[in-house]
């Protein structure tokens, strides 16, 4: 296959690359037949199936490893004697640039490629990426990855925007943009943390966890996300533990603001006490938000349900969500009461479909897309989410779980779902086009500039929101209830 151009790279499917057919060996197949096949065919991985399904994939890595450990007989061998667990897969209909964040994030050279079914169609290895385009977006991922100071990892953010820029001009479809900005975000993040683990000593303790919470935990990030994470950790850690945890508390939060990752107006960060916790103090703190409603637990909840573990033991990240989903369904009052909280933000659209834009300020003569469309989307998605015990994931994603629930009619969330995709669309490029100019970005828009297709397609986005509150007012009764 020819090179393909830098920004078309992206957004390339799998199925169109993938040539190469997987050589397969079952479990019981002897490990000395095992690796004749492997010499035989001249390669460097096997691909162990259950009938159709892949199940594993033995490397000669593996296999140095078990002479390393000092067998010398392996004629009585299996390949399931050998084999780990825990097989990396991607769909042939995934983008690439999937493709290259997992060989990134699980240092591995080599994708199983399955169909929907999740039937064996190939495999994938690092150098198919190489050979297509020699400056693919693995190279930025093995930069941040060997990146040795906070200075570097600066400029990569930096050729990061650069990259985004080139991808967006392929119109390729919002939610893939955006999955490859919570790949690159989350691949930035977790090598500063290396960083400092390895320059200053500061590291969290075993049995402990950093949170990225609302946004960036839905991994729904545009240009310029607040910090919002919490630190959770195990109810036995010793003393010694818990200074580490607090070290960790007070570092993170101003090294994420260098590489421009703004502090969070309202303080919900690890480096705050009241957002760093042992897991018996966040399920009781989560409970006392669900059970004792107010304005300050309805807008902590709502930042902390989208919670996801970036760095740490991720047992605490589904830990947590039970607790959540088990909390708030034994509450009656708490969906109707964030769903009030939810309908009280104003769309910005009056009578006729006319733009309510600031009148004042440094936002005069726009309108935040966020406050005034996101926020009534993302938050309504995942509360009906939460009702019906769905935590984790993008409003893609739980939009698709809840369509075949049946708890909300197909058209409005079809509408709901479009309304979403086009404003993040909106807000990302305007974003894009403000650090072009050398400007800040914000999630502000001034409809004056946009064409009249473009007019029309916000005010139907905006539209899609007040369908969002008007379901949440109806589904809760909160026009029958008082306030």
């Amino acid at each position: 296959m020819p090179a393909i151009s830098e920004d078309s790279f992206f957004f390339i499917s799998v199925d169109s690359v993938c040539r190469r057919p997987a050589v397969t060996c079952s479990l019981e197949l002897g490990l000395v037949e095992m690796a004749g096949i492997m010499k035989r065919d001249n390669i460097s991985g096997i691909v162990v199936v259950d009938g159709e399904k892949p199940i594993g994939v033995v490397s000669l890595r593996d296999l140095r490893d078990l002479i390393a450990s000092g067998t010398s007989d392996f004629s009585n061998l299996i390949v399931r004697d050998i084999m780990k667990s825990g097989l990396i897969t991607i769909r042939s209909s995934d983008y690439l640039f999937k493709a290259i964040f997992l060989m990134a994030k699980h240092n591995i050279h080599r994708l199983v490629v399955v169909d929907e079914r999740d039937q064996l169609v190939g495999v994938m290895t690092d150098t198919d990426l190489f050979r297509i385009q020699t400056r693919s977006p693995l190279y930025l991922i093995q930069e941040i990855e060997s990146a040795t100071t906070i200075e570097q990892l600066v400029l990569l953010g930096q050729k990061m925007t650069g990259m985004l820029q080139y991808a967006v001009k392929t119109n390729a479809d919002i939610q893939s943009l955006i999955q490859l900005i919570a790949h690159f975000n989350d691949a930035m993040t977790r090598r500063l943390i290396f960083i400092l683990d390895c320059r200053e000593d500061i590291r969290l303790p075993a049995g402990a966890a950093f949170l990225v919470l609302g946004s960036e935990g839905r991994e729904e990030q545009t240009l310029r996300t607040d910090q919002d994470s919490a630190i959770v950790y195990r109810d036995d850690l010793s003393a010694a533990e818990l200074a580490e945890v607090s070290r960790f508390a007070d570092r993170i939060a101003p090294a994420l603001e260098s590489l421009g990752v703004p502090l969070c107006p309202g303080n919900m960060m690890a480096s705050n006490p009241d957002w760093c916790h042992s897991l018996s103090a966040w399920k009781h703190l989560t409970e006392r938000w669900i059970t004792m409603p107010s304005p300050d637990h309805t807008v902590f909840f709502g930042v902390f349900q989208d919670l996801r573990v970036l760095h740490g033991d991720t047992a605490f990240e589904k830990e947590l969500q039970a607790h959540l989903c088990e909390c708030t369904r034994a509450n009656a009052v708490f969906f109707p009461n964030m769903a009030r909280t939810i309908s009280s933000f104003k769309v910005p659209l009056g009578i006729f479909g006319r733009f309510l834009i600031e009148k004042k300020g440094e936002h005069s003569g726009k309108l935040d897309l966020k406050k005034g469309g996101l926020f009534a989307l993302t938050r309504g998605i995942s509360l009906l989410a939460l009702e019906a015990g769905i935590a984790g994931g993008t409003s893609w994603d739980k939009l698709e779980r809840l369509k075949h629930l049946n708890l909300v009619s197909p058209s409005d969330l079809e509408t709901i779902r479009e309304s979403f995709t086009f404003l993040m669309k909106m807000r990302l490029e305007r974003q894009l086009r403000s650090v072009s100019y050398g400007k800040e970005p914000s999630n502000c828009v001034d409809p004056q500039v946009l064409s009249e297709k473009e007019q029309n397609k916000l005010r139907k986005a905006l539209k899609g929101a007040n369908t969002m509150i008007s379901l949440l007012r109806n589904r809760y009764q909160l026009d029958l209830t008082s306030g």
